[in-house]
């Protein structure tokens, strides 16, 4: 009896967990999973793919305020090569003190320190003149490998009549007069200042055979002037002599014909001075 109950429940303890895998599954249950399913290996982490990102169209970029400057119209430059700008420049001479240039009414620059200078007349140099001592102001005219520069001034030309002047009841001899004297000179590639003479500019302008055959019938012109000026002395000299001989009555005829004769300088200077000025532009040209 023993033995058979023993039997039984060992028969019972082989058979439960077959009965509890063939037992149904209870409602609002999750399967069971195996261990295998439970505990899988890691997987590698695959990156995000990329995004490219299109930026937003860049606005332009706002200029960059200048400072405000005064407004300038002039240079002045120093020898020790320093260059102002300034609106107004004025050049002041004294009676009594050195002449200097005032910068838009409030810098003083003396003149012994200035190498050029530009105001409302015009383009200025401080240079030596030929055999000269000192620096001197000159006018810039024109610019180029034959640079033209002047000089004006004026010269006492003696005293003129009027009819309010001293020497008697019905006028006489008047104030001073002064006229207006122009002196020309030029330089070449910014040398040294030369006297404006048909002998300097042949030989600046030697290389140059167009300029150098003008400049000949240059001096031709000054010879034909020269020629009528003693002309015009010799036919006045002789008509004045032949009025004043108290043989002839009236003024001499030799007088009325030096009047062309005196007009003729002028003609030749002219076209003299034509001549010259246009040797020099076919040589800034650097034409032939």
């Amino acid at each position: 009896m023993t033995l058979r109950l023993s039997a039984l429940l060992l028969a019972l303890a082989l058979s439960s967990p077959l009965l509890a895998q063939q037992a149904p599954r209870q409602l609002n249950t999750l399967p069971a999973l195996p261990d295998s399913a439970r505990r899988p290996g890691r997987q590698p982490q695959v990156p995000p793919p990329a995004v490219e990102v299109v930026a937003p169209p860049s606005q332009p970029a706002a200029p960059a305020q200048q400072p405000v400057n005064e407004p300038t119209r002039y240079l002045v430059g120093l020898k020790n090569g320093t260059v102002y700008k300034a609106y107004d420049v004025e050049l002041k001479q004294p009676l009594f003190g050195r002449s200097h240039i005032l910068l838009d009414d409030r810098q003083r620059v003396e003149m012994s320190e200035v190498s050029f200078y530009e105001d409302e007349t015009g383009h200025y140099v401080r240079a030596l003149l030929p055999k000269a001592s000192k620096e001197t102001t000159l006018r810039r005219d024109k610019v180029g490998r034959l640079s033209l520069y002047s000089i004006t001034s004026s010269q006492y030309a003696g005293s003129g009549y009027s009819p309010y002047g001293y020497g008697g009841r019905y006028g006489g001899y008047g104030g001073p007069v002064y006229r207006t004297v122009k002196t020309e000179y030029f330089s070449k590639d910014n040398g040294p200042i030369q006297n404006m003479s048909l002998r300097n500019l042949s030989v600046a302008t030697a290389d140059n055979a167009g300029s150098t055959a003008l400049l000949m019938q240059a001096r031709r012109y000054q010879t034909y002037s020269t020629l009528s000026y003693v002309a015009a002395a010799g036919t006045v000299a002789a008509g004045l002599f032949a009025t004043l001989n108290p043989r002839n009555s009236g003024v001499s005829p030799l007088v009325y014909a030096s009047i062309p004769l005196g007009i003729l300088p002028v003609i030749w200077g002219s076209r003299q001075q034509k001549s010259i000025r246009q040797a020099i532009a076919l040589y800034n040209r650097g034409l032939q």
